[in-house]
């Protein structure tokens, strides 16, 4: 049973943002599972990496699009990110030195603020990216 599940409340009505979101919870969900049924630390290291990796593609994505548009909320969405980036960073580092587990406390902790984040946070540009014709 997947951790996540993707359902159109997600949608923030910008295709290649809502197909990086559902690629985000695949992914979380990938970890999930290979955390549920024991996958070895190599495994388990490699789906992270794969995790933190895309993550940063997507903000990237993200942030291209304020600064081509000139969101207002720009500085803050970023501080977000980079909140983020630093936390899952330093976990995964801590994960690969071995002095860190896999864990449901983890894997909550990424699925709300991924959940959160989509909800709160990027539910705010839509308007207007679609008014700058971002759909």
């Amino acid at each position: 049973m997947p951790l996540m599940t993707w359902n159109d409340e997600y949608s923030v009505k910008i295709n290649i943002i809502d197909g990086q979101h559902k690629k985000l919870i695949d992914l979380l969900n990938q970890l999930y599972d290979a955390m549920h049924s024991g996958k070895g630390k190599e495994v388990l290291g490699k789906t992270l990496d794969e995790l933190v990796a895309y993550t940063k593609v997507h903000f990237r994505t993200e942030e291209e699009l304020f600064k081509k548009f000139s969101y207002p909320g720009f500085t803050q969405h970023k501080n977000e990110h980079d909140k983020l980036t630093n936390q899952v960073v330093e976990f995964q580092e801590q994960y690969k030195a071995g002095g860190s587990m896999l864990s449901i406390e983890l894997m909550n902790f990424l699925t709300n603020w991924l959940s959160g984040h989509i909800l709160k946070s990027d539910k705010k540009y839509t308007s207007f990216l679609n008014s700058k014709g971002v759909h």
